[in-house]
């Protein structure tokens, strides 16, 4: 539950941008902590369907980090070992998810999302006679049929139509049962509204055939909440949480002059209101959709509306997240010690030197290692075991390096090696390997 002023300021926020943005219907909610806090519809209700549009693609980039997972492929595969035959088969699966392969934004005329499937049966239909527009991996341009072919792929390597893989994978273990390929009443009907006048025209509606990877999905308030606890946290038999975070890393620079937004692997990211979120929008006509997590605050918000433009549905949600963030701040877990102390872990902690740098390490409870700068700035980063001795970077400088506590021919622990820097208790330790040594004169006081 939330405090009636939070309530109030959820409820103003939505009813503002209905209003203004004079959509015939909209419906938001808010998660925190995994539960539905907040939930609102207007001239609606929480369980209509919408369509949702490209946020289908997350959906979809699940599916294909399922597969690498089990290691059914690699994100370094190029689409040819997998999907043989296409003018794309020279861009990487990592590509096609970050919208960095260079394949033109859209299908061959006509308009895909306004003209039904059957006018391109084949996925040669969906990428015509010259798709390539960039080098691959030079630059974010955002692909739809790079994404109708991650569908085949996922198709392909599963032996079944998406759309089944998708309920089978996603859908049922997630208790996603108001989210479907083709609308399922009660669903909200899509509108364009006049610019100048306030008056509706009903929008077309059309099975998108090859095409439905990239923006066929219809879901629900409830139902997004739940796949926003999967971005969020991950779950178990269906996506770990370490996999949604590496989804949420920017695959190229954004394009953006203030740098405010990048694509991951199916995920955008969004700076808004001083937060970085991650999730996506979606647009088809008559409809538009977003939905964005927040880790750090355990917090997500999803906003859905039946009118093709007019509404920035992307900062509506990211602001109806920084409402109850900002008036109802997570509050810190309670500190507790560690049960258990590994006494040669302890040993590790404290004081460490690369070079004359201070940097100390920390062994916090929650069984990590954290390095960080003793100037407040510089190197900084969290370690997670192996189970063999040696810690893995998990950001930072440092993400996916090595850290391994070396000892003398007595088994005391006398430097540690971080991807090659000798860290010693010591700036400067000549009993230590310091690459290029030590000058035997040690320090002074003169230049």
């Amino acid at each position: 539950m939330l405090l009636a002023t939070t309530d109030r300021l959820l409820l103003h926020r939505l009813a503002q941008a209905q209003s203004e943005g004079r959509a015939p219907a909209m419906a938001a909610a808010v998660v925190r902590e995994g539960e539905v806090a907040w939930r609102h519809a207007i001239e609606t209700t929480t369980d209509t369907q919408f369509r949702i549009g490209s946020l289908t693609k997350t959906f979809v980039a699940v599916l294909i980090m399922r597969l690498r997972d089990e290691g059914l492929l690699d994100l370094a595969d190029l689409l040819d070992k997998h999907l043989p035959g296409t003018k794309a088969g020279a861009m990487s699966i990592a590509q096609l998810l970050s919208h960095t392969s260079g394949l033109a934004s859209e299908t061959p005329g006509p308009w895909w999302e306004r003209t039904p499937g059957e006018l391109r049966p084949e996925l040669a239909d969906i990428l015509g006679e010259a798709p390539v527009k960039h080098p691959a991996g030079r630059r974010h341009h955002y692909s739809n049929p790079g994404f109708a072919l991650l569908g085949a792929v996922v198709e392909r390597l599963r032996g079944v139509p998406w759309g089944q893989a998708l309920q089978r994978e996603i859908l049922d273990p997630l208790g996603m049962r108001r989210t479907s390929l083709l609308p399922q009443e009660p669903h909200a009907r899509g509108f364009a509204v006049h610019p100048w006048a306030d008056v509706l025209q009903p929008e077309v509606v059309q099975e998108t055939g090859r095409m439905a990877p990239a923006g066929q999905l219809w879901s629900t308030i409830d139902d997004l909440c739940l796949f926003a606890n999967l971005l969020s946290f991950g779950r178990e038999g269906v996506l770990s949480a370490d996999t949604v975070a590496e989804m949420r890393v920017p695959g190229v620079a954004p394009e953006e002059a203030a740098w405010d937004s990048a694509y991951g692997l199916g995920m955008q990211t969004y700076r808004a209101n001083g937060r970085l979120l991650a999730g996506h929008t979606g647009s088809m006509p008559g409809f538009l959709c977003a939905l964005w997590v927040n880790v750090a605050e355990g917090l997500s918000a999803v906003a859905l509306t039946n009118t093709t433009s007019g509404i920035a549905i992307g900062q509506l949600s990211a602001d109806l997240l920084s409402i109850v963030a900002d008036h109802e701040p997570r509050i810190p877990a309670t500190w507790k010690p560690l049960s258990d102390v590994d006494p040669e872990l302890l040993a590790m902690t404290g004081p460490w030197y690369w070079g004359p740098a201070g940097l100390g390490l920390k062994l916090p409870a929650d069984g990590v290692l954290e390095l960080v700068s003793l100037s407040g700035s510089g190197l900084g980063t969290r370690f997670r075991p192996n189970g063999d001795g040696t810690w893995v970077g998990l950001s930072g400088y440092f993400a996916g390096e090595t850290l391994r506590p070396m000892r003398d021919a007595q088994g005391n622990l006398s430097h540690l090696d971080l991807g090659s820097f000798v860290l010693t208790r010591q700036p400067y330790d000549p009993q230590a390997p310091i690459p290029g040594g030590v000058d035997p004169a040690g320090w002074s006081g003169t230049v």
